[in-house]
Order: C-alpha cells, then structure tokens, then sequence
C-alpha cells in the first residue's frame, strides 16, 4: 500500500472511535464534557481527524445521536424467520438486555434526552428518532395484531415507548429485576390486548 492512502476500513474505525469517545464523554460529563479537544484525546486520534470528519461540536454530537438511533431501530427490526408474534416479543424484550441496563448505556440514555433542550438540532433528531422508533414498534404491532387500526397500534406504541423510557430512568436509580419484568409484561399487556 502506498504511502498517504488509507488502509481499507480504517476510516471507519477512525469515525467510530471518535463517536464511541463522544458517547463515553457524554455519559461520564453530558454535553459540556465534549469538546473537538476532548474527544480527540478520548478517542486516541489526532484533534486534525477529528476535525477533519465533523464541522464542529453541533455536527459531532448529532453523528452520535444518529448512531445510537440505529441501535434504537435495531431493536424492533423484525426477524423474517420469526413469527409477527415473536418479533413483538423479542423487541419488547430487548429494552431489558443486560446491555443497556448498565450505568454507563443509562447515564448515555439520560444525557440524550438531556440533549434535546441543548440545542434545536439535537431535539430534532430526538424527535425524529423517536416517531421512528414509535412507527417501527407500531408496525410490529400490527403484524401480530393485525385486527387493530392503525391509529390504535400507533396510540399502544407510544404507551409502550413510555413504558420503556421510564424503565431505563428507574433502572438508573437502582435495578430492581422484579419491577422491570413486570414492565415488560406490561408491555406485552398493552401489545398484545
């Protein structure tokens, strides 16, 4: 390989260690920890690169919101080789993975919502990711119970995507295993009746 030409992938690991560095950042400090400075040093890269892929602070932390949405979506992306039914239950299932009951993924999660009073750009893609979020779990809802109408499969995800908020919120004040399967049955009271 010649010199001055990236390696195949390295751009990307580049980019995903700075947002894995403004997700650390923001959930050890919220928004005032990050900085192009910061990240640069917590994502072990020159502030150049760093500059270099985001404008500014604005950029940097919307590319972050964006990723941690494609997680979100992940959620309730359905499994062709499951049944609708099955689909349903596993996306109301995955907001309890171990994964994200940890401090860190809930201190992350506070900061997010956090983010959206800091900065009309980042209450956008808050809200724009959230009506997605909502519409995936509407449509989820829809292919098992497809006997409801459409605006009561929407009216049931938004209740459930409350549910689920408030549980992350709860759980950061301390994991309480019963409650949060309860939670989740109640989710799946609400899906399913």
């Amino acid at each position: 390989m010649s010199e001055g030409k990236a390696e195949p992938g390295k751009t990307a690991d580049r980019e995903e260690r700075i947002l894995d560095a403004v997700l650390v950042l923001l959930s050890q400090h919220g928004i005032s920890g990050i900085s192009m400075r910061a990240v640069s040093r917590q994502a072990g890269v020159s502030l150049g690169l760093v500059n270099y892929y985001y404008d500014d602070k604005v950029t940097l932390i919307g590319a972050a919101l964006r990723r941690i949405e494609k997680q979100d979506m992940a959620m309730v992306e359905p499994d062709p080789a499951r049944s609708p039914e099955d689909n349903l239950r596993a996306a109301l299932r995955r907001v309890a993975d171990a994964e994200f009951l940890t401090t860190r993924y809930l201190s992350l999660r506070l900061q997010l919502w956090a983010l959206a009073q800091a900065h009309p750009d980042f209450a956008d893609i808050n809200t724009a990711a959230q009506k997605r979020y909502r519409d995936a779990m509407a449509g989820l809802i829809r292919a098992a119970r497809p006997d409801l109408s459409r605006a009561e499969s929407n009216r049931r995800a938004a209740d459930i995507d409350v549910i689920q908020n408030g549980m992350w919120l709860t759980a950061l004040l301390g994991l309480d295993h019963a409650a949060i399967r309860r939670s989740i049955t109640r989710c799946e009271n609400i899906a399913f009746a």
